[in-house]
């Protein structure tokens, strides 16, 4: 394959985005009748048949920068007003050389799980039928299990099996020699106890409520926030999990067992040499304190379950972490001065004479037509059978000359990342198709397809490619590149706000779909699409009598042309005017929430949506950025709130 020139990217992001190449395209100018066709057709169904994912190209400051910037509505839903928030401005500032993050950090380290508080005596341990007196570890253990048992989990033997085992290693050795079958074992009498414990959670006073919140709040203050390079920074998770049985997602094969309970003394606590050093539990000490002004994270320990390293990061508003989204999505805009050339490559080696050289082209082809992630390798038996582009098997795919009228047609099934099924028939390159054929020959259903390629070497040639590009980069790209083009092809100059809106989530459907963000149906959407049909239906009854009412008051001043008459005619024509936007709006609402009941829009549009699209969006059809963001949101986008201009251009 011929070599791609590479594409280096600056050490920072350029401070002002670049121009936008072409003129904006203009709405037509429609009539109210093609409104009215145009918003009956927009609240009928999906937009969206099948997408097409490429399409035709469309055309600081050196001093520290703290300033107020509104990333909140200026009034919350009650009516009483927010403080302005005081802000870091830190994307006016020039960044720091090499990989230093910081050069000064404190904090006060993690907030540790509260120490177990023993079942009263009341509440039994029953075993084979008797009574059973248990230490406190042992129950601390059971208490686990416990709360689980109305859960499919306690019906699955895996966790029983898993959780039996780990059980056993805390007990003493009497209980040990006592305890030997789970399944005479009877927990509840604990379950019921938590039960109740639960309920009387959910019936606390106003009063007990409020001096909780003040206890957490508190605690938020005390913990939540650390000193970086002078400005005060809010931190993400800075309590640790408590001890618990691990679920995992789908079948996971180490459900059930035991998370233990996490001590000072497995915890790396990183901060400055200078700064006041956090001090452990009483009696505690940490595992090490280090100052590596290389790393983001303020604190670290290793879960027990898989040995995945957890740590302490800040919040998402924080600079550190909105200096490496804007850099994400720096990098996947350096896609578009190589991608033509990138795809011509891969075209070109999909006949190349080496077979692992054939399986990478192809596998570059899927991520960047399908939006699928790479996959990493993982050990057999430790994690659930997820899989990613690089470790499909041929059991995951079936090959069709021709299906529903469409020739080459590949059809995938197969449980990606966080155990979601991905299914999804698409038509491909003949010559794809027929290397995908190749590459299934002599094997079983359960050998990998790509026996050539993994995402070490996959990885490996992205690099060769362009620097920093990733199998990640490429879905960040096709995501944003999706976006742009969908709402440019979708918002026009006339709608009214809902519409707008509804052109927005549609966009954000589109990427959605494209990356497979799903979810369950919430529990309580038939009730909820009931009760909004039921105002839907009221409306139109409404609107149906205002419109009568109006075509009289028209009639009578039209007859009678008297002031009375005249302020009676306006009256019923704004009141019917303001039913109409009512309806319209709760009709565009049921059409959102029918069609995004198993998409999740917010995965996408937190980590491969350049938020620069949307706030450009915002501000060219002036849509509230509250109705795109929520607060959380816009305190992790304000970079780009503040940064974006309105013909910004992804």
């Amino acid at each position: 394959m011929a070599k791609v020139k590479k594409v280096k990217k600056e050490n920072a992001p350029p401070t002002k985005p670049s121009p936008p190449s072409g003129k904006k395209r203009k709405a037509e100018p429609q009539d109210s009748d093609e409104d009215e066709k145009l918003l009956m057709k927009m609240t009928q169904g999906r937009l969206f048949a099948g997408l097409i994912l490429h399409t035709k190209k469309k055309k600081k400051s050196k001093t520290a920068a703290k300033t107020t910037i509104p990333t909140s509505s200026p009034t919350t839903k009650k009516g009483a007003k927010e403080e302005p928030q005081e802000v870091w401005k830190w994307w006016e500032e020039e960044k720091a050389e090499g990989g230093v993050k910081w050069t000064f950090l404190e904090h006060k380290g993690p907030v540790f799980a509260p120490k177990y508080e023993p079942l009263p005596d009341e509440i039994k341990f029953y075993y084979d039928g008797k009574v059973m007196r248990l230490s406190e570890e042992t129950e601390e253990v059971a208490t686990f299990y416990a709360k689980m048992l109305d859960h499919d989990y306690t019906t699955k033997e895996v966790f029983n099996n898993n959780f039996f085992k780990d059980w056993r290693k805390v007990m003493t050795p009497e209980e040990k020699k006592k305890i030997k079958d789970l399944k005479k074992c009877n927990f509840r009498d604990m379950c019921e106890y938590f039960k109740k414990e639960s309920e009387k959670r959910k019936n606390r006073s106003k009063e007990e409520k409020l001096k909780l919140k003040e206890e957490n709040a508190a605690k938020q203050e005390e913990y939540g926030f650390c000193i970086m390079d002078g400005h005060r920074e809010k931190i993400g998770n800075f309590r640790i999990e408590p001890p618990s049985l691990f679920r995992g997602r789908g079948e996971h094969p180490k459900q059930g067992m035991l998370k233990r309970r996490v001590q000072p003394e497995d915890v790396i606590i990183n901060c400055s040499k200078d700064s006041k050093i956090p001090e452990p539990l009483r009696g505690h000490k940490w595992k090490r304190v280090q100052h590596d002004n290389e790393v983001t994270w303020l604190a670290s320990w290793t879960e027990n379950i898989q040995g995945q390293i957890k740590y302490m990061m800040l919040n998402p508003s924080s600079r550190l972490k909105g200096e490496m989204d804007w850099q994400k999505y720096e990098t996947a805009r350096c896609l578009h001065k190589c991608v033509d050339k990138i795809r011509a490559n891969y075209q070109e080696d999909w006949t190349s004479n080496e077979m692992r050289v054939r399986q990478r082209a192809v596998a570059m082809y899927l991520i960047d037509k399908l939006a699928l992630r790479a996959g990493n390798e993982k050990e057999e038996g430790e994690t659930a059978d997820t899989v990613g582009c690089c470790s499909l098997r041929v059991e995951h795919i079936s090959l069709h000359n021709e299906k529903d009228g469409k020739s080459n047609v590949v059809e995938f099934d197969f449980l990606g990342k966080d155990c979601i099924r991905y299914q999804n028939a698409v038509p491909v390159e003949e010559q794809v198709f027929k290397n995908l054929q190749m590459f299934m020959e002599n094997k079983a259903p359960g050998d990998d397809l790509f026996d050539r390629l993994n995402t070490t070497i996959l990885n490996k040639h992205l690099q060769e490619l362009m620097e920093g590009l990733t199998a990640k980069v490429i879905r960040t790209y096709n995501a944003s590149r999706t976006l742009q083009e969908q709402l440019d092809l979708m918002t026009n100059d006339d709608d009214a706000m809902p519409a707008k809106m509804l052109s927005y989530n549609r966009a954000n459907w589109a990427v959605a779909i494209l990356c497979n963000h799903q979810r369950a149906a919430p529990k309580n959407f038939s009730k909820q699409m009931e009760n909004l049909m039921s105002k839907i239906k009221d409306k139109r009854g409404q609107v149906k009598e205002a419109k009568k009412q109006l075509k009289e008051a028209k009639a009578a001043f039209k007859s009678e042309k008297t002031q009375k008459n005249k302020m009676v005619y306006e009256k019923k024509k704004m009141a019917y005017k303001r039913l109409e936007e009512q309806l319209t709006k709760l009709e565009v609402q049921a059409t959102n929430k029918e069609e995004n009941k198993e998409i999740a829009l917010g995965t996408s549009k937190l980590n491969y949506l350049d938020p620069r699209i949307s706030v450009a969006w915002c501000k060219k059809w002036e849509v509230p950025i509250e109705k795109v963001y929520n607060k959380t949101q816009r305190e992790k986008f304000r970079w780009a709130i503040d940064m974006a201009t309105a013909d910004f251009r992804f």
